[in-house]
């Protein structure tokens, strides 16, 4: 068994509009919504293995929230350069590179791409993973190479108009 979260990386700032994509912090919204979308999953009873995350501020800053609300050292963030500006199949590239001694992963990320990969696994479309939304994705799988849709499923999606 293998569950993976695909969060959005929370509300970023648009206040410096010189500023690199890359270098976005996030806004005051997104400074909120990430530290209570990480208590939905530690009240879900989820206990990550490996946290991965885009090196993008937005993004690193949310797995850092997370990381905190689990007890997990943010220097154990495994942090991917392949996952900014990724598309679909780096990202699936990412899942099926993950260790398998990690069952349960959380991976921090951007849009578009991830509304694409949680379509993948999902019968239902999900228009938008907003900011800081959460997809789970349950598989079957004995290891992460041979996840795919056909084993694989959304279980359950946690967006932050919804739950907070």
């Amino acid at each position: 068994m293998r569950t993976l979260f695909l969060i959005r990386h929370a509300k970023s700032s648009w206040d410096s509009p010189g500023l690199r994509d890359f270098n976005r912090p996030l806004n005051e919204r997104g400074l909120h919504d990430a530290p209570k979308m990480a208590q939905i999953l530690v009240g879900q009873k989820v206990v990550p293995d490996l946290l991965v995350s885009s090196p993008a501020k937005r993004a690193i800053t949310t797995a850092l929230f997370f990381a905190g609300a689990f007890g997990i050292p943010g220097e154990s963030i495994d942090q991917r350069p392949e996952i900014y500006e990724a598309a679909p199949n780096d990202i699936l590239k990412v899942i099926a590179g993950l260790p398998d001694s990690a069952h349960t992963v959380l991976l921090f990320g951007h849009n578009p791409t991830f509304t694409d990969v949680a379509n993948l696994f999902s019968d239902e479309l999900i228009y938008n993973i907003p900011t800081c939304g959460i997809v789970r994705i349950d598989s079957g799988a004995a290891t992460w190479r041979e996840l795919y849709e056909g084993n694989s499923s959304v279980k359950a999606c946690f967006f932050p108009k919804e739950v907070l």
